[in-house]
């Protein structure tokens, strides 16, 4: 059977932050509930549960090392979508989910792919975390093989919205949202994958991802979690 493109295989690629990152974090929640901060523990903390991906399946990606994943600053994007202008984070991370859950190795190669990518992200540096995105791109080698078989994929999003933790958490001290303005959301979907000779599937898809919407901003992506939370 044809590889599938393993675009939000979140936990089986080992995506989490780094252990000086999260030692930061434990420090600024022991002080403050700020937002980045309640959503980069919450997302580590269900890491440490055990709990697991409901996003895809294992991939040979996962030997990648990030540096090996970033390509150099490029301006070519092939088939991945321009990030819309939104204000509101639940649409802006249902946009961001399908552009995720899509891609074309027929007309767009690795680079441009991760490329079209980084164009969603946040240009606050302290606050994205674009590694967690690269991680979701395949090597090189099973990119290639993919597009030996023309294989691409669609997207569709059926729900999106704040996980009952966050809306929690901010709750709790609802001015914390003021620092960063980074929201946790999380979107279902469905992904429809095709390849040449009519082979192709669909499966059902997931991901939480942190967005961050500052006020007379358009939205834009900061992290994909490492675990899906409902």
């Amino acid at each position: 059977m044809m590889t599938r493109f393993p675009s939000l295989s979140l936990s089986s690629y080992g995506v989490g932050w780094s252990a000086k990152r999260r030692i930061a974090v434990v420090a600024i929640a022991l002080t403050a509930l700020l937002a980045l901060a309640a959503a980069v523990a919450f997302f580590t903390g269900r890491v440490n549960n055990g709990q697991h991906s409901e996003s895809g399946s294992p991939s040979a990606a996962g030997s990648t090392s990030p540096s090996e994943q970033v390509p150099k600053p490029g301006t070519e994007t092939g088939s991945v979508p321009k990030p819309p202008q939104v204000a509101e984070p639940v649409a802006y991370a249902k946009a961001a989910a399908t552009m995720l859950w899509s891609y074309d190795t027929r007309d767009t190669s690795r680079d441009q792919q991760l490329t079209g990518m980084r164009a969603w992200m946040s240009k606050e540096t302290r606050y994205a975390d674009f590694n967690s995105v690269a991680a979701q791109v395949p090597d090189p080698v099973l990119w290639s093989r993919m597009a030996d078989n023309a294989q691409y994929a669609t997207a569709t999003v059926t729900e999106g919205h704040f996980p009952s933790a966050f809306k929690a958490a901010l709750a709790e001290d609802p001015s914390a949202i003021t620092t960063a303005y980074v929201y946790v959301v999380t979107v279902n979907g469905k992904q429809e994958i095709s390849w040449k000779k009519g082979g192709g599937g669909a499966e059902e898809r997931a991901v939480t991802l942190a967005v961050q919407c500052r006020p007379g901003h358009d939205c834009s992506l900061a992290a994909i979690a490492p675990n899906v939370t409902q």
